[in-house]
């Protein structure tokens, strides 16, 4: 027999303790600017899923490589929800009580290969769901949802720049949707979606995903 992998885990705010994470959703073209920019219609359509491994998170601070397979390798500022309880068909009243904390993250993205995958209607699952992908700075604990503004750096430089105001589906409302096609559990992490801005990161960059009254999500590429 094999052993049993261990659980990827999350940093937490002023703790030695960690936050074990079961899975990872994200919400694609929740900001209406980024939704343009990426071609689309931000009153069209309900908010969509899609997922990455949980052990492609990666703690603020490390330094990665360099993913294999794209020469576009892009920067998504995200806020990023915890829960730490479960359930199936919420309303958006009962929604909040699931969160455990939040924290900034970064969901980095392959574009090209997602680009390609959009061309051939095919899923997207490796421009989003590879190695190192889901970079997350320390969770705060609480339940009400963090307000200001959410940035990206890259080498010092902002990229993009953002109030968390600006989100199309607000937190009860992404995790009461996504409650009645899964049944969440504690553990889940929630992506929120992205500001306009996104862009590439090249070899040897630095970039910072900072909200206000959180902890930045910092990592370096090889």
């Amino acid at each position: 027999m094999i052993a049993a992998p261990a659980c990827p885990t999350v940093a937490v705010a002023g703790s030695s303790d960690r936050f074990p994470v079961r899975r990872i959703f994200c919400v694609g073209r929740n900001y209406a600017e980024h939704t343009r920019e990426m071609g689309g219609d931000p009153n069209a359509e309900p908010p969509f899923f899609f997922t990455k491994p949980a052990d492609a998170v990666v703690d603020s601070g490390a330094a990665i490589p360099y993913p294999a397979a794209t020469e576009d390798l892009h920067h998504e500022a995200e806020l990023v929800v915890a829960l730490g309880a479960g359930g199936a068909f919420l309303s958006q009243d009962a929604a909040l009580a699931l969160v455990w904390g939040y924290a900034a993250g970064n969901d980095l993205t392959r574009r090209d290969l997602q680009a390609a995958a959009k061309a051939a209607r095919r899923p997207w699952d490796m421009s989003k769901g590879f190695d190192h992908s889901a970079v997350l700075g320390a969770l705060r604990q609480g339940s009400a949802v963090p307000q200001g503004r959410i940035r990206c750096l890259v080498d010092g430089v902002v990229t993009q720049d953002a109030d968390l105001a600006e989100m199309i589906w607000p937190v009860a409302g992404i995790i009461a949707h996504l409650s009645q096609f899964v049944e969440l559990k504690a553990g889940d992490l929630i992506f929120t979606g992205t500001p306009a801005g996104v862009g590439p990161i090249g070899r040897g960059q630095l970039c910072e995903v900072q909200i206000d009254g959180l902890a930045p999500a910092t990592v370096r590429v090889g």
